[in-house]
């Protein structure tokens, strides 16, 4: 092959390795903003969040688009809110349902920002999980183009969980800081039993597992505090005895030299 054919080859190959990585790379979508998005929320309460997106039109490159949503939230409320560069509101719009679509944001509306807020109430747990935490996804975003493509704008999700799940929860974090201290096959083995009745919603008994683990954690500790101690009073008892022992010598030699003199 000949260095201008070669040449040719290394520019083919080149525009073709681009062309495919443009293909490959997921394509971003709009910008978020402001998120006001809870971090908990107790089973059957009410629960309020919003999120704002701008840069609405520059990844992809659209000048029109649809926005569609969707929440494990229960008896659910969307409030889609334009607003112009000013941050003037130009329109509302609402949609009843945990799935919604249609909220159309184009530039030619004049919209530079939207904020998405949605009401409704947190829903019930299915399985429980304490490390890490059972969630539920309590907004997730799309921005639709027409001819039905997609791309995922992000999804948030919330922790949930009942007052009893939460008492549970908190013996185990307890229960965790303790055992985590020491080195007890036995704590750890109590902790990992309670762990297993939590995710298996027996909560009493993962609380009560959880302050058995403390305890046998907090009882090694003293166990090893204790041996510790035993082990610096035997190393004083030894220095002390060694000392002892020399002054006796001492004296026994110096006696030994009074008599020959």
């Amino acid at each position: 092959m000949t260095k201008t054919s070669w040449s040719r080859f290394s520019k083919l190959a080149l525009a073709c390795l681009v062309v495919l990585t443009a293909l490959a790379a997921p394509v971003a979508a709009v910008s978020v903003g402001e998120e006001d998005v809870p971090s908990d929320a107790q089973v059957e309460s009410k629960v309020t969040t919003s999120v704002t997106l701008n840069e609405l039109y520059k990844n992809p490159q659209l000048e029109s688009w649809t926005l569609a949503g969707s929440t494990e939230l229960t008896d659910v409320t969307w409030t889609v809110t334009y607003y112009d560069q000013t941050g003037a509101k130009i329109n509302q719009e609402s949609f009843d349902g945990q799935n919604f679509s249609g909220a159309t944001v184009a530039a030619d509306d004049g919209t530079s920002k939207v904020e998405i807020r949605v009401a409704g109430t947190a829903p019930s747990v299915d399985s429980y999980k304490y490390d890490p935490a059972q969630t539920f996804d309590v907004i997730h975003l799309q921005q639709t183009r027409e001819g039905g493509s997609s791309n995922d704008i992000e999804t948030w999700t919330t922790h949930h969980y009942t007052e009893e799940s939460q008492s549970a929860r908190d013996a185990l974090d307890e229960s965790k800081a303790a055992v985590e201290g020491v080195n007890s096959d036995e704590a750890q083995a109590s902790f990992d039993n309670a762990v297993s009745a939590f995710e298996n919603g027996n909560f009493e008994l993962a609380t009560e597992l959880a302050n058995e683990a403390q305890t046998k954690a907090q009882q090694a500790e003293q166990s090893s505090q204790t041996q510790q101690m035993l082990i610096y009073a035997a190393g004083g008892l030894l220095a002390i005895a060694v000392v002892v022992g020399g002054v006796f010598y001492w004296r026994s030699q110096q006696s030994g030299y009074d008599k020959l003199g």
